[in-house]
């Protein structure tokens, strides 16, 4: 079976250069989702300042608290704390204010702690094309590695935090860009040279497991899009569910498969911060222990029908 992504991975040269450690900036923890569950997509707010520039200025940086992982120019993909797009696992940095709780009721934690920012440079001399493509293959880079879903997993800061913030759209803007333009172009080019085979070690969902999430998270979803007449959040969903029968060997109409087909990391990984991570975490603040021990199971089952470690 071939992946849904067939990136040219050889498009532009990442580099790595990173600032110290300091709590301020970077401080050296490791995110807490191991690997990025999504991208925070970002602009720098200072047109015409580089990569290079926001280097120095985040490697000097004593009187506050800010920072991000990748800044991009129009010659540049600058990682200034490790993303585990390279040899280093990837590390937290502070580009979304911990108190505003978006981010925890969309994806289940804080993008501090299981996200990457993203910034993208613009304005003065900085060719906004060129950056804009830098940007837009980098998204798409990681959506690759981590086997992500652009349509659901880049939000904008502004998304995360729209009483204070205009990123990533003021900076899109300066060049006649949106967010949907930018998503959609990332899961263009992601289309770009021959796929790769999917790896192989997972374990079938077990039927009862598909059938419950179906009907407990996903079916509601996919009437709520209907209610708004969303067409592309039904078909969305709708291929969810299937995904889901396919990881446990069963068609839509309960017919049986000859084996399982794996399933996709970003559809665990949407299922978990979409649904199961906030039901957790409710079931912490009760203290109830067997429903937190039963969406924990929940999200295993999920992962190991995807390929993807246990937690």
């Amino acid at each position: 079976m071939e992946g849904v992504s067939s990136l040219d991975k050889t498009k532009y040269k990442i580099e790595r250069r990173y600032i110290d450690k300091r709590q301020n900036v970077r401080p050296g923890t490791r995110l807490t989702s191991g690997t990025p569950g999504f991208f925070v997509a970002h602009d720098t707010g200072n047109p015409g300042a580089t990569a290079d520039n926001h280097f120095n200025y985040f490697q000097n940086l004593k009187d506050r608290t800010a920072s991000a992982q990748v800044f991009i120019d129009d010659k540049t993909i600058l990682e200034i704390i490790p993303t585990g797009t390279g040899s280093d696992p990837a590390e937290k940095a502070w580009h979304v204010l911990y108190n505003v709780t978006t981010d925890n009721d969309r994806f289940g934690d804080d993008a501090n702690d299981i996200a990457l920012g993203v910034e993208l440079c613009y304005g003065g001399e900085i060719n906004f094309t060129e950056a804009y493509k830098r940007f837009m293959w980098y998204l798409a880079y990681c959506c690759d590695k981590w086997t992500i879903n652009p349509m659901t997993y880049i939000p904008s800061h502004k998304q995360l935090d729209p009483a204070r913030k205009r990123d990533c759209d003021q900076g899109l803007a300066s060049g006649g860009k949106t967010l949907k333009d930018l998503i959609y172009d990332v899961q263009e080019e992601m289309k770009g040279s021959p796929a790769k085979p999917i790896e192989q070690g997972f374990e079938q969902l077990p039927e009862y497991i598909a059938l419950s999430l179906i009907n407990d998270y996903v079916r509601s979803a996919w009437k709520a899009e209907q209610i708004e007449g969303d067409k592309v959040g039904m078909t969305h969903f709708h291929n969810l569910a299937n995904n889901l029968r396919s990881a446990a060997a069963i068609t839509e109409d309960g017919k049986k498969l000859n084996g399982p087909i794996k399933l996709h990391k970003s559809n665990a990984q949407e299922i978990i911060f979409r649904w199961l991570s906030p039901a957790w975490f409710k079931a912490k603040l009760a203290e109830d222990q067997a429903s937190m021990k039963h969406y924990n199971n929940l999200a295993n089952y999920l992962r190991k029908a995807a390929g993807m470690p246990t937690a």
